[in-house]
Order: C-alpha cells, then structure tokens, then sequence
C-alpha cells in the first residue's frame, strides 16, 4: 500500500515546482518588443527612381551578298603570306633534320648573340635547358623554320606552314631576345 502513495507525492512535487518556475517565465521579451515597435515606427527612407529605359535600336544585316566569314578565302591568305598554292612551294623532307626542329618555337629562348670571325651567333636555350648556337641557315621550330636573318634584337626565320588546304605557304616569324 505504501508504494502507491509514492507516485501521488512526485507528481505534487513537480506540480508545485512547476507552479513556482512560472512567474519566473514573466514577460521577459518586453524589451525587445519596445525595440521592435521603435523600429516600425520610424519613417522609411527614399526609394531611387527607376533609370530611364533607352529604346532598343535594332539592326538591319543587309551583307547577305558578301563572303562568309565561314568559309576560308584562300587567295587572299596565300597573298598575304608570300606564297601561293599553285607555287608548288612546300618543305623539304629529305633533308636531315637539325637538333633544335624538334622543340616548338615557344619552348626556345634567345639568351644572346655571339660574333665569331665575322658571323653572328644567336645563343638559344632548348626546352631542356640546354644553349646551342645557331646562325643564318640553320633551322628551328617544329614548321620548317629556316633563320635568315640574325641580330643583337633577336633572329627571323622564314616558316613553311600548311595552308590548311593541302597546299603549304610561307610565313616570316621573329624570335625576340629573352623572349
């Protein structure tokens, strides 16, 4: 009989707890609602106007008639770079290919120049670190790249590059020193 008068004295005990927590749960958030209603009642502030839309002005394409820029136009590209399709110009392939041919021209490096008994030297570092000399005839670069011409600035090789047609074309490339 005695245990069921346990249970009746713990609910009385955490009623009567219960009971004396709660004034402590009073309006604790009046300040902030003091705050909130200052906020609110403060006057708003000034919207921007809205910028003034320019009207679109549209475009008439009347060029139907001229070249597509989509189609390559390669009389004017062989002209332009010194060397024509019918020319029968392209590179030779027999001959031994040269140590700096194989590094493209963006791997190489001018150092410097060097003169010995009248001939100019350019100084060129490969992709590997490594300086080698080279003067006018030698040849460089992965497209066919002969030097023909060397100076204290840097050299001129003249190119020998596909046209993207089947034919090949030739073009003039500067290497620049420390470049």
């Amino acid at each position: 009989m005695s245990s069921n008068i346990y249970p009746h004295r713990y609910g009385w005990f955490a009623a009567a707890c219960i009971a004396l927590m709660l004034p402590g749960c009073g309006n604790r958030m009046k300040d902030l609602q003091q705050y909130v209603a200052q906020v609110k009642a403060r006057r708003g502030g000034q919207i921007a106007p809205l910028p003034q839309i320019k009207p679109f002005e549209t475009y008439l394409y009347e060029d139907m008639n001229l070249r597509s820029p989509f189609i390559p136009q390669l009389q004017s590209y062989a002209n332009n770079t010194k060397g024509l399709n019918s020319s029968g110009l392209h590179p030779d392939f027999n001959r031994p290919h040269e140590y700096l041919e194989q590094f493209p021209l963006d791997s190489l490096k001018m150092m410097g120049t060097l003169t010995l008994k009248g001939s100019m030297y350019a100084l060129m570092r490969d992709g590997d670190g490594v300086v080698h000399k080279v003067t006018v005839g030698n040849y460089m670069g992965q497209n066919f790249g002969k030097i023909t011409k060397v100076t204290q600035a840097g050299l001129v090789l003249r190119e020998i590059v596909s046209d993207g047609q089947g034919g090949w074309v030739e073009r003039d490339t500067t290497v620049q020193l420390g470049g």
